[in-house]
This record gives C-alpha cells, structure tokens and sequence, in this order.
C-alpha cells in the first residue's frame, strides 16, 4: 500500500473489492459518464464489480496489466488508475488511465497518483513507458499528466468510443528513464 496523502492510500485491486467498487461508481455514475463508454445497468452491481476484479488480480498475476485504487482513511474508493496493455518484448510499455472521485477533485490527488504509479511502473515493473490518451477538452486530466512528465506525441482521431461516440484523443507518452527536467527542457 502506498500513501498518497494524510487522507489516502493507493493499492492494487483484490478479490472482495467489488461491492466497494460498484458503491464508487454507482457514486460517481454521472460524473464518469463523459469520460468513460457508456456502461449498462449490469456494470453497476456487486456481483459484475466482483467478477471485473477478479479478473485485475487474474490480469494482474499473468502480467498483463495491474489496476489500483484510490482509498480515502474511510476506506472508500475515491478513484481508480490502471496500467493497461502491459507489452513486454521491444516495447516495454503500458496504457495509463485513470479517475477521481467528484467530491476529491482539484486537489492533486490525480497527480499524486500517477506520480506514484508511474514510479512503479519503473521501479517494479520496469517499463519504459507509459502510454495516455485524453478527450480533447479534457484539461484537468491534460495537467495532471504534464505535471506528471509526459507530452504530448499527437493526436488520434476517434480513438476510443466515449459516451456512445467514437471521439478524437491527445496521445501523451513519458519516456521512464529520462528525468523530468530533460524533457521540460526541450523546445
């Protein structure tokens, strides 16, 4: 378990989470809702959560990806990041996403956490990069991840289909073993 803040915590998905996390979602359904496909009433249950993190810890143990949450002192989810698409070989990389809580929003807990993700992803799983994509008018999310270190490679026409349609994304990508300062460094 890794500490974010007097308030809250990071640590991976486990067997059992699921009523927890359809609690988070069910609490955050229409703040997500912009941000994320559109979800069907199943996703929202214990039992569809349970089995989704039933699959992290499974996904989690093959290596091919591995989802944390965001606990507050309550022990609520007050967020979720996720390395995904964990490639090994001459890649070494993995798709990093991510959510808040609405009521923890604008206090840097997102930084914080894809700082401390980030690390781990160079430190234990030894990447070399990471992978982001936002919506276009995504900014909150656009900061964190400069803040974090990553910059902008471009742009992807309907990338991904949010809220039932297929919308444009910036790509970000942050290079591990460089540090922070060489890349805020260059034109």
């Amino acid at each position: 378990m890794l500490r974010l803040d007097a308030e809250h915590t990071l640590r991976p998905v486990e067997s059992g989470d699921g009523p927890a996390l359809a609690r988070a979602y069910l609490a955050n359904r229409a703040h997500l809702a912009p941000w994320e496909p559109t979800r069907d009433e199943a996703f929202f249950t214990d039992a569809w959560q349970e089995e989704d993190a039933q699959r992290c810890v499974a996904d989690a143990a093959a290596g091919r990806s591995i989802r944390f949450l965001i606990l507050s002192a309550d022990d609520e989810i007050r967020g979720r990041i996720n390395l995904n698409n964990i490639v090994r070989g001459a890649f070494w990389s993995a798709d990093l996403g991510y959510w808040i809580d609405a009521s923890r929003l604008r206090r840097g807990l997102g930084t914080r956490a894809v700082s401390q993700v980030a690390a781990y992803a160079q430190g234990e799983l030894k990447l070399h990069r990471l992978q982001a994509a936002t919506l276009l008018h995504n900014i909150g999310s656009q900061r964190v991840l400069l803040e974090n270190g990553f910059e902008r490679i471009g742009s992807a026409p309907k990338y991904l289909r949010i809220a039932g349609e297929w919308q444009d994304h910036i790509l970000f990508q942050r290079l591990l073993e460089e540090p922070l300062s060489s890349r805020s460094e260059r034109p």
